[in-house]
């Protein structure tokens, strides 16, 4: 079973699931930016570029699917979910610690001088809203969990299928018709 997953994890399909998934979180993002009119934080455009960042790990072995290209694919993946944990960890302390009301939450996002998203795209990183807003809940549980959940998730699947980049099965299949 693990040789067929590291199998699969080699094509095209893989990626295209990793892809849409992020995809619809965005896309989730701006419906609830847009369509519903809660505005993200800095917290929240934060994560968004997080996610921004998992679709295009996902994108570059779509375009060339060869192992450089899967290995630049895996450590963007890697890198992206695990920040995208953090903030929004830090987003959740924010909102449920002990001291989250000293905690300070800028308003304009930190994105380096060469790359200012947010002034290029302000509708897609701008940050209107307040980090200690969370009246959106979904099973009693907020944005900020929500997607410290699916960073969690992220990366684990990461972990799991870089892992097999790197472990070579024997094809059980093959051993089996060699002895018939």
């Amino acid at each position: 079973m693990l040789y067929d997953i590291q199998q699969w994890s080699h094509s095209r399909a893989a990626w295209q699931i990793l892809f849409l998934s992020a995809a619809l979180l965005v896309g989730a993002a701006l419906y609830f930016q847009h369509i519903q009119d809660l505005q993200p934080c800095i917290m929240c455009i934060y994560q968004r570029t997080a996610v921004i960042g998992i679709l295009i790990a996902a994108f570059i072995p779509l375009i060339n699917n060869t192992f450089f290209s899967r290995l630049i694919g895996f450590a963007i993946w890697g890198t992206a979910s695990v920040q995208g944990f953090l903030v929004s960890t830090e987003h959740k302390d924010i909102l449920f610690g002990e001291n989250s009301f000293l905690v300070p939450c800028s308003i304009e996002p930190n994105f380096p001088s060469f790359m200012p998203l947010h002034q290029w795209f302000p509708d897609l990183f701008g940050a209107p809203g307040d980090c200690y807003e969370n009246t959106w809940q979904f099973f009693d549980l907020g944005m900020a969990e929500w997607m410290q959940i699916i960073f969690a998730i992220y990366a684990a699947l990461f972990a799991f299928m870089f892992i097999l980049q790197f472990i070579s099965f024997s094809n059980n299949k093959t051993i089996r018709q060699k002895k018939i």
